[in-house]
């Protein structure tokens, strides 16, 4: 394997990576060229979300090829291309070989849910103690419980009885619907825009040995006892009316996807419908719940 490094200001890093692409790199990454510096400048962004930009003032883009001439032959194109202007080539190096599988899979160990709960990848064995499990594997879903909108949301779920109806509103990769059946659920449906969500949901299913129906939002029918919707702020105000709808006499909202900052504007936008309370916060994100 051989690595192309490259330079370049913030307004060709898009332009760039496209390029590359076409050239047929392997893969194309982009790191601040000012990290660990004075000028280092960090760029954040909500999950599922487009980044704020493209690069940073000075970005590193780093492609790998397959073969020397091959990451020789895309600099050549690349600089003769009026848009390399204000670009740079740092080189091509070879890259060491490397187990790439086995290397990535060390990088991804167990997750804590609780004690007894855990999120494992395929090939590790269940830490001891652990009575509930989900197998998921990192890269291969739309969440994976490694980041703490997930996390809280599984904590609530392993936390609360499970009623006989569950609704995963933005399914993503099922990983909530799979835990409500862990946890004793007897009928879950998840839903998503996205038609790969609804095929990866029933894919992790399948592979956890539990049923969920799942399908595009017009799935969701009537009401149930718990409905849980881990998205983002934005679409969580605008679906008020319809989640609350969903949710039965005696049952529970659970909401994810939310910054500690956004809460006042989260219950605002439910008080017309129930009362809602930070249930959970970690790393400022925060589990919003109410009961009905």
């Amino acid at each position: 394997m051989f690595e192309l490094r490259l330079l370049a200001p913030e307004d060709k890093v898009e332009l760039l990576s496209d390029a590359l692409d076409e050239l047929d790199a392997l893969s194309v990454s982009v790191e601040d060229a000012d990290a660990q510096t004075d000028a280092e400048k960090a760029l954040f962004g909500e999950p599922g979300m487009p980044p704020p930009k493209a690069g940073w003032n000075r970005s590193r883009i780093t492609a790998l090829f397959s073969e020397a001439k091959a990451a020789a032959y895309a600099q050549e194109v690349l600089e003769a291309q009026p848009f390399y202007e204000d670009c740079s080539t740092v080189g091509i190096e070879q890259v060491q070989d490397q187990d790439w599988v086995r290397l990535t899979q060390s990088q991804f160990a167990p997750v804590e849910i609780t004690p007894e709960f855990w999120i494992v990848p395929t090939w590790h064995e269940p830490p001891a103690g652990a009575q509930h499990i989900i197998r998921l594997d990192p890269g291969l879903a739309f969440g994976t419980g490694t980041h703490p909108t997930t996390r809280m949301c599984l904590r609530w779920i392993a936390r609360n009885a499970m009623p006989e109806r569950v609704l995963d509103y933005g399914c993503g990769s099922g990983i909530l619907a799979i835990g409500a059946a862990k946890y004793g659920a007897a009928s879950i449906t998840g839903v998503d825009i996205d038609d790969a969500a609804v095929e990866s949901t029933l894919q992790n299913a399948q592979a956890n040995g539990v049923t969920v129906q799942a399908g595009l939002p017009e799935l969701a029918q009537g009401q149930y006892g718990v409905v849980l919707a881990n998205i983002l702020a934005t679409p969580l105000k605008v679906l008020a009316p319809l989640l609350c709808a969903h949710v039965q006499a005696s049952g529970h909202l659970v909401l994810a996807g939310i910054l500690e900052r956004q809460a006042d504007e989260l219950k605002a936008a439910y008080a017309p419908y129930c009362a809602l309370q930070v249930a959970d916060s970690e790393d400022g994100w925060i589990l919003m719940t109410a009961s009905f």
